[in-house]
């Protein structure tokens, strides 16, 4: 979690439980008009999915997994 993710849960912390149930559901629909799907992704997880994949990936696709 970065330092500006952290600051925003410690300031959601401090609100009443219903105002933190209010913060929670605008950040939702945020992230939602951002990315309906869920198929974004972060600068970090490109990092990692690009050094997956050149570290020797293979797709499921490329086995046979009813042959031994």
């Amino acid at each position: 979690m970065t330092d500006f993710s952290r600051n925003i849960a410690n300031m959601v912390e401090i609100l009443p439980k219903n105002d933190q149930k209010l913060a929670y559901e605008l950040v939702k629909k945020l992230v939602l008009a951002w990315d309906p799907d869920y198929t974004k992704l972060t600068p970090q997880e490109t990092a990692q999915l690009k050094a997956a994949e050149s570290s020797g990936f293979m797709d499921e696709d490329d086995i046979n997994w009813l042959e031994p």
